[in-house]
């Protein structure tokens, strides 16, 4: 799964963005990978491994719900499941 949020500035600057994305690793794990960073700009990058799959989309979850109350929208998705999952 993978979701890219910007946030608009007033002015003339580029745009922030986030991008969350979740995959399953090779052994059955899940990695949470969080980007921030000013669009054409440095950006951070972070990483969160989980053992369960719901862990890993509780946080996936927490992760877009903190950015949406901070002004960010949502520009792309992929590979985002329905409430209950597949």
């Amino acid at each position: 799964m993978r979701l890219y949020l910007q946030a608009m500035t007033a002015t003339a600057e580029a745009p922030r963005y986030v991008q969350i994305a979740l995959e399953q690793d090779l052994l059955g794990g899940w990695t949470l990978y969080r980007e921030t960073g000013v669009q054409g700009g440095k950006a951070t990058l972070k990483r969160e491994q989980f053992l369960e799959r719901e862990d890993a989309l509780v946080a996936f979850e927490k992760a877009r719900d903190a950015q949406l109350k901070r002004g960010f929208r949502v520009m792309f998705s992929q590979g985002v499941d329905g409430p209950y999952g597949s």
